[in-house]
């Protein structure tokens, strides 16, 4: 398990982002994506001794490719030089949120948790009904002092508190949010020491654990949109 090889590999691919140099180099990729997967096999264990609902993944299933969709962006580069991962009770779906983690070198690593795609809009409504009914529970979760220490609640948010739920409901903020996660940043130097890294991580996703927890009680029985 070694990490700098990860990140080695990533900033190469970082400056000679293009097709030829991403297939001459396949070797090195493969043996940076062992070593990522064999980091996950690892974490999976550690976050296993908290939370068993994760502990049946494989890691192969659990990560995302460095090719970009690049239809819509004004940027061509095909590859984002970036290792990810999301775990959680049924793989990397956004839904059950899991355990988020992103390698990638200039310091743009970071640890997440909770929900980050804000286009689902029924998971956003299940969301904010359990917020206007158990909104105590989530602030007893986000102001415990190990959270505060690391974690700050973000996402997506409208102006104004929604249609249907109370202007003046003294969780107000959070129901205006479409998204709701957590990063704890991470700089390359972290990364180098693998078991260190691996110690690192393992501990803020057992902190974020509640949180994580309380959001999906509010999103037990959500089905993911066909395609």
């Amino acid at each position: 398990m070694n990490t700098q090889i990860i990140l080695d590999y990533l900033t190469a691919l970082s400056a000679n982002n293009n097709r030829e140099w991403y297939h001459a180099n396949k070797a090195e990729y493969k043996r940076a994506n062992a070593e990522f997967e064999a980091f996950l096999q690892a974490l999976i264990l550690e976050i296993g001794r908290f939370d068993s609902s994760i502990v049946h993944n494989d890691p192969k299933d659990l990560t995302f490719k460095l090719v970009r969709d690049t239809r819509f962006s004004h940027d061509k580069s095909p590859y984002n030089p970036a290792f990810r991962a999301h775990i959680s009770s049924k793989g990397k779906l956004p839904v059950p949120v899991g355990y988020y983690l992103m390698i990638k070198p200039g310091n743009q690593s970071f640890l997440g948790g909770g929900l980050f795609a804000d286009m689902f809009k029924d998971a956003t409504a299940m969301i904010r009904d359990h917020i206007s009914r158990n909104g105590r529970a989530l602030e007893t979760i986000i102001h415990d002092p190990a959270f505060e220490k690391y974690f700050t609640v973000k996402g997506t948010a409208l102006k104004n508190v929604p249609a249907g739920y109370e202007k003046e409901h003294p969780q107000a903020e959070f129901l205006k949010y479409k998204s709701w996660y957590l990063e704890y940043p991470l700089s390359d130097e972290e990364l180098g020491d693998a078991e260190a890294f691996l110690a690192k991580a393992a501990e803020l996703f057992r902190i974020m654990k509640p949180f994580n927890d309380y959001l999906n009680s509010a999103l037990a029985g959500f089905q993911m949109p066909e395609r």
